[in-house]
């Protein structure tokens, strides 16, 4: 069979991506390459054939085609009315008209709308496919489907990290991959000075899962001086406790953030819940993997129908790449310093890119990645004369150029503006120790952001890691890093570094910085809200530490009551520990889950959902549960 007629005509998407009054983004796979491509947004009055400034193709293998429509413009978009959009090509009138339920209710079109006034938002975070807990992504798009009219929908979707996990992949969802990777005849890699010389060798047999840690992933080539060396001496360099399946080549990568969005792919591969091969341990968790994906696969219809209709912007955390990726110094020398890590950061890296940045900030890409990506998917390998295949060196390039590039965050001309931050790649390293956490953001960065907040009334802040977290688990991480095993409990928090700590609280106690910022945040895998003022100061910024994770994922259930208890009697707002703290200029007030009298702390998966007034102040602050029940934090008590 032939992939034109095995493969739907759209794979992948539509995505709304950068959307406002200027620009229109949309993403989406499709499995040929289209020509002549018309634009028709109904009620903004535009209508007509693209140029080929505005269509980015990238040819992901013999039957993907990935396709990012940008279009600019003065008044492109009318604000605060309904639109709807319509693509056709010189082959279909229509490309999205067979791809099923799309719409909403009895609709026959895409509606969208653009707010420019943020009066609610959905945020959130970690989506990790196989884990047990509802995919809150469809508890989103069902509430989306039950409002009455477009206007009440939220202003956009925020994507805090970790929407994929490269270094925690299921065994049938490894299986999957290998399968994509055939079906729509993903590029193939070569390798260099390591036991791997091309991507092809890779085997996706049952039988072969769950021992990439073991026979394929490097290990540090350091003896790390650290008070439990036994646990680092020749330690993998990629640091998941879970890293059995971590992805190694940029086909598996593609098709991995295909099933994470596309229904259809699911449909056209089988994975049998019944294999051979594995050990009794193996097989058990191979068939408990393989329900989990089940239900997985069930809502991505929704999925995709929720980010058809509203405009979803993403940042990186460290999932996105690796788990504790740049999280001190010595990891990175150990990382970029061995080809193969080199280059298994680097091909998540140019996933991320093709799959999430380019969407947030296209412009920002066009100088020197854009020409980069078009080159490295068009011109994979050489021949030489004696018949033999001469790597490429493209790939190797554009690793490089993506490893300096220094503009991953952006910020959106809302009212508030918001303002996304790159907490990844810009650290500001220890220098004292190599092994301690580096900080979130170097001072650089930080100056960066601080000019962002210039004239600016109120502010919302995206952090992937709060800036403003549980003292307690903070205090177990410091504890830890003394004892050399950062890596060990993700030690990665704002105060963790004091250079990042001191500046960033002297950003929020400058008279000059907005009067009122809302920091959304992810990463910890369980909920919470904290209400933030200066003490002893009469005026001030009014703070709000609002985090909402995971979207599909939770802190280990019988642990985290016991760091909420113990933080509450340590770490509460009465307590004199506080002024031992970096953040004792701080008053934090926790907010209460409803119905809880003592708890702050929230261990169940969801989406966050935040209403705003005028002035930007949280009027709601809520998390919405793939189950459809709703938890709001309800706002301290004063005294």
């Amino acid at each position: 069979m032939s992939l034109e007629n095995a493969l739907p005509l759209i794979i992948a998407g539509p995505s709304l991506r950068h959307c406002d009054q200027q620009h229109f983004t949309l993403w989406f796979v499709s499995r040929e390459r289209l020509s002549q491509l018309h634009l028709a947004i109904i009620n903004a009055g535009f209508e007509r054939k693209l140029s080929s400034d505005e269509v980015h193709v990238i040819k992901l293998g013999q039957g993907a085609y990935q396709y990012l429509i940008r279009v600019s413009q003065p008044e492109l978009l009318p604000n605060d009315t309904v639109l709807s959009y319509q693509l056709g090509s010189a082959q279909y009138t229509d490309l999205f008209t067979d791809v099923d339920e799309l719409t909403y209710a009895d609709k026959s079109e895409i509606e969208f709308i653009i707010k420019p006034q943020v009066d609610n938002l959905l945020h959130g975070s970690c989506r990790n496919p196989h884990h047990h807990s509802g995919d809150a992504l469809v508890a989103a798009d069902t509430q989306l489907a039950q409002l009455d009219t477009p206007q009440q929908r939220p202003a956009l979707l925020m994507l805090s990290g970790d929407q994929v996990y490269v270094d925690d992949i299921a065994g049938p969802m490894l299986y999957a991959i290998g399968q994509v990777i055939t079906l729509l005849g993903l590029n193939q890699e070569q390798f260099s000075d390591c036991n791997l010389t091309s991507s092809e060798q890779i085997s996706y047999q049952p039988a072969a899962m769950y021992q990439r840690h073991l026979n394929l992933l490097p290990k540090t080539q350091y003896k790390a001086k650290t008070a439990i060396k036994r646990w680092y001496i020749n330690h993998p360099i990629f640091t998941s406790s879970i890293a059995e399946n971590h992805l190694v080549s940029l086909n598996e990568l593609i098709a991995l953030y295909l099933l994470s969005w596309s229904p259809e792919l699911w449909d056209l591969i089988d994975i049998p819940k019944e294999v051979s091969g594995l050990s009794k341990a193996n097989t058990q968790r191979w068939q408990r993997e393989w329900t989990h994906l089940l239900e997985f696969k069930s809502g991505l219809q929704q999925v995709r129908r929720l980010f058809a209709h509203l405009p979803t912007y993403m940042i990186f955390d460290d999932h996105d790449v690796t788990d504790d990726w740049n999280l001190t110094a010595r990891w990175e020398m150990a990382a970029y310093n061995h080809p193969l890590s080199k280059r298994i950061i680097g091909n998540a890296l140019i996933a991320y890119t093709l799959f999430q940045g380019l969407g947030n900030a296209p412009t920002k890409f066009d100088a020197e990645v854009r020409p980069q990506l078009d080159a490295l998917f068009n011109e994979r390998e050489t021949s030489t004369q004696d018949g033999s295949t001469e790597k490429s060196t493209t790939q190797d390039q554009l690793i490089d150029e993506l490893l300096r590039f220094e503009d991953w965050h952006y910020s959106l001309q809302t009212t508030p503006k918001i303002i996304v931050l790159d907490t990844r790649t810009r650290r500001w390293r220890s220098e004292s120790n190599l092994g301690k956490p580096s900080g979130l953001m170097d001072w650089e960065a930080l100056m960066e952001f601080q000019a962002e907040l210039v004239n600016q009334p109120n502010v919302i802040i995206v952090s992937p890691a709060p800036m403003y977290g549980v003292k307690l688990i903070e205090t177990v991480q410091r504890m830890a890093t003394f004892c050399g095993a950062s890596l060990l409990v993700d030690a990665e928090n704002w105060m963790a570094h004091p250079g990042t700590a001191n500046t960033l609280l002297s950003i929020f106690q400058h008279r000059k910085t907005p009067e009122q910022f809302v920091i959304l945040s992810g990463d910890v895998h369980y909920s919470f809200s904290y209400d933030i003022s200066i003490r002893f100061r009469d005026a001030g910024p009014a703070i709000y530490q609002i985090t909402c994770s995971g979207i599909k994922n939770q802190f280990p259930e019988k642990l985290l009551p016991y760091f909420d208890k113990f933080n509450g009697w340590l770490y509460g707002h009465f307590s004199p520990l506080n002024f031992f703290t970096k953040r004792k200029r701080m008053s934090i007030r926790g907010r209460r889950p409803n119905g809880a009298r003592s708890q702050r702390l929230m261990n169940k998966s969801g989406i966050g959902r935040v209403e705003l007034a005028a002035n930007g102040a949280p009027t709601k602050i809520a998390v919405l549960h793939a189950d459809m029940s709703e938890t709001e934090f309800l706002p301290p008590r004063r005294s």
